[in-house]
């Protein structure tokens, strides 16, 4: 293609940086749009990330403009706020805490890191330069998600059995007794999905035991003052539900910018709904590469 001219309608800060959408001739890369569908104003945006505590970045997890889009925020947001920025992503379990940190502390080579930390399967092309980053600028990285086998036994149990366990397990996800709101539409939803197993009768409170978890690591490793970005799903925090219902029983005062992520075969067709999942969506062509 000759003479490519590359034109940046709005420098996308996503709710936090100056990135909102980039046009290659007429096809759009993506687009950053406001709660209700329209684009996203600059300013009105830097202002409400000053201002927030938590900026919850929901992602598509296969995306991979999504994931680089998530390491330019998380670069910009340290630009502006440097050691007051602490980082958490829904791809790490909280019971791998204590390796990523005597990993930042380089008690070990990243080989051994990756060997036991039940890393993703697209981790080191989309999630270690979110690590990676946080550990070079020695920021805190923490991992939120409840351990995947208490999530499935919570799926097959339900979360009343949660006290059965261990004290020590207990240590790994949210508080006793975890709230549970089975009249949240995310909740109700998933409810009403068919379970490929007899055995998975509780699947509405596995999701929201990793939801309840997520946000308890959050609270645990933010205080007054800091920016606590975290990187997850964007069902665990679209229409300000799971993740962000759980931060507000917790701390009704929080201040918490959502973002989230949708696909699309135009960014200028985006549905009612799908305008009104967060205070930022990114808006990315369906036919966008896929990392699996």
């Amino acid at each position: 293609m000759k003479n490519l001219l590359i034109t940046v309608k709005s420098f996308l800060i996503l709710a936090l940086i100056g990135l909102t959408s980039c046009a290659t001739g007429d096809i759009a890369v993506f687009k950053v749009l406001e709660n209700g569908g329209e684009e996203a104003n600059i300013n009105d945006i830097t202002n409400k990330v000053k201002d927030a505590d938590i900026i919850l970045f929901g992602e598509l997890h296969n995306n991979s403009l999504n994931h680089w889009l998530e390491l330019r925020v998380e670069k910009e947001l340290y630009k502006q706020f440097q050691d007051k920025l602490v980082v958490g992503a829904e791809m790490f379990e909280a019971d791998t805490q204590l390796m990523i940190d005597e990993y930042f502390a380089g008690l070990y080579p990243t080989k051994n890191f990756e060997d036991e930390a039940k890393i993703w399967k697209n981790y080191k092309t989309d999630y270690k330069p979110l690590l990676e980053f946080a550990k070079d600028n020695k920021l805190r990285f923490v991992a939120t998600n409840v351990p995947r086998r208490y999530a499935a036994f919570v799926a097959r149990k339900g979360l009343k059995e949660l006290g059965s366990l261990d004290k020590e397990a207990q240590k790994y996800f949210a508080p006793l007794p975890v709230m549970f709101d089975a009249e949240l539409p995310a909740y109700k939803e998933m409810s009403a999905m068919p379970s490929h197993s007899k055995e998975i009768k509780f699947m509405a409170e596995a999701q929201a035991i990793k939801d309840a978890t997520m946000a308890h690591f959050i609270l645990k490793n933010w205080t007054p003052g800091k920016k606590f970005l975290h990187f997850h799903g964007s069902y665990h925090s679209d229409n300000y539900q799971g993740i962000v219902w759980y931060l507000k029983q917790y701390n009704p005062n929080l201040k918490i910018v959502t973002v989230s992520t949708v696909e699309a075969e135009s960014t200028d067709s985006l549905s009612t709904d799908d305008k009104k999942k967060a205070d930022y969506i990114i808006v990315i062509p369906d036919d966008m590469t896929k990392t699996y």
